[in-house]
């Protein structure tokens, strides 16, 4: 039976109460974010504020568990 992918998951809110992040910022945010390996999988907009909420994703690996297991 095939292993099943683990992944590892990421939420990172952006903008701040009063003001929106400018497109621009957004973009590069999300380039850097794809180029760690990350894989946008959801957005939502935090209610009544101008943030908003980018969940992630990538392949949980070796070094990621081995750290997920320390005490």
């Amino acid at each position: 039976m095939p292993e099943l992918n683990q992944w590892e998951y990421h939420v990172l809110t952006v903008g701040t109460f009063f003001k929106g992040v400018k497109d621009s910022e957004l973009e590069a945010l999300l380039n850097q974010l794809g180029e760690e390996g990350w894989e946008v999988v959801g957005f939502r907009t935090v209610e009544n504020s101008n943030q908003s909420q980018i969940i992630t994703k990538r392949p949980l690996d070796r070094t990621a568990r081995r750290w997920r297991s320390m005490p």
